[in-house]
């Protein structure tokens, strides 16, 4: 049984694939759904702002908070896909090359690993973006490189548990090249903790892309975007509160979501490491 089955087989997984799947329909069909369903677009000024105007009310601008928020999801997601992905690579990559070289290359790359653990992902974040400009793919690059060292110790340490075994030795007897004995021996043994490691990132990038929107930093008006919608929209939470309630509630949604489903593969991960050493 794959990773994924025994993953799935458990309940905690199928109700955050369920979550999961209902955040990302939202964000894939929203933007086509909601001129359908309200009759406006994104960027349209419906009414007084904080009003009861159409079905969830109006914004701080007057356009329409149903239509911004079934909108609002798609950015905020592709650039945590994007950021996830790099991080996951970048630092799958450098952790592998540590734990199979070994030596003095191992101590570089940790060491490294290091310097950039030691500065808060946030705060790293904010220091670039207040010197280039809040820009998507400074917003990819950034969250990416601030995942790879935290990717790079995982990948490293299991690396370091797999390099020793007969198969790699066998390969490496025969004289197999280096980068072809990590990507066929080593990358497929190794695929449980990286995708626990994936479903976290993924998590926190989620996290971090709405925060930096929220704090103006991130994805920037008029787009419509959750981060965005709820900085936007917290004055007036007491009189209109769809505004910040709907993106929180999404937000919220998709990050216990996804935690349900890394915490089901870490379990299966773990289940079947034990069977392997037994």
């Amino acid at each position: 049984m794959s990773l994924f089955r025994r993953a799935l087989s458990q309940p905690q997984a199928r109700l955050g694939l369920v979550l999961t799947g209902a955040v990302l329909l939202v964000t894939v069909a929203g933007p086509w759904l909601g001129p359908l369903l309200t009759g406006h677009e994104t960027g349209e000024f419906t009414g007084k702002p904080f009003t009861d105007t159409g079905a969830l009310g109006t914004d701080d601008l007057g356009r329409d908070v149903l239509t911004r928020f079934l909108a609002g999801g798609g950015t905020l997601l592709l650039y945590a896909v994007l950021a996830t992905a790099l991080g996951v690579v970048l630092g799958t990559a450098l952790g592998m090359i540590a734990g199979y070289r070994g030596g003095a290359l191992d101590t570089v790359i940790m060491r490294g690993n290091d310097v950039l653990l030691s500065f808060p992902q946030l705060v790293f974040a904010l220091l670039a973006i207040a010197m280039l400009g809040p820009q998507g793919w400074l917003l990819v690059i950034v969250i990416g490189i601030t995942h790879a060292p935290r990717v790079a110790r995982v990948a490293r340490q299991a690396t370091a548990a797999v390099a020793g075994s007969d198969f790699v030795r066998a390969a490496e007897l025969y004289a197999v090249p280096r980068g072809r004995v990590l990507l066929r021996e080593i990358l497929p043994n190794i695929t449980g903790p990286l995708m626990v490691e994936l479903g976290l990132r993924l998590t926190y990038s989620i996290g971090y892309v709405a925060s930096l929107s929220f704090l103006g930093l991130g994805i920037q008006p008029p787009t419509a975007d959750w981060g965005l919608m709820i900085n936007e929209n917290r004055i007036a939470l007491v009189v209109q509160p769809w505004g910040v309630l709907l993106p929180v509630l999404a937000i919220a949604v998709l990050t216990v979501g996804t935690n349900l489903i890394t915490d089901s593969l870490a379990a299966a991960a773990a289940r079947r490491d034990r069977k392997v050493t037994s």
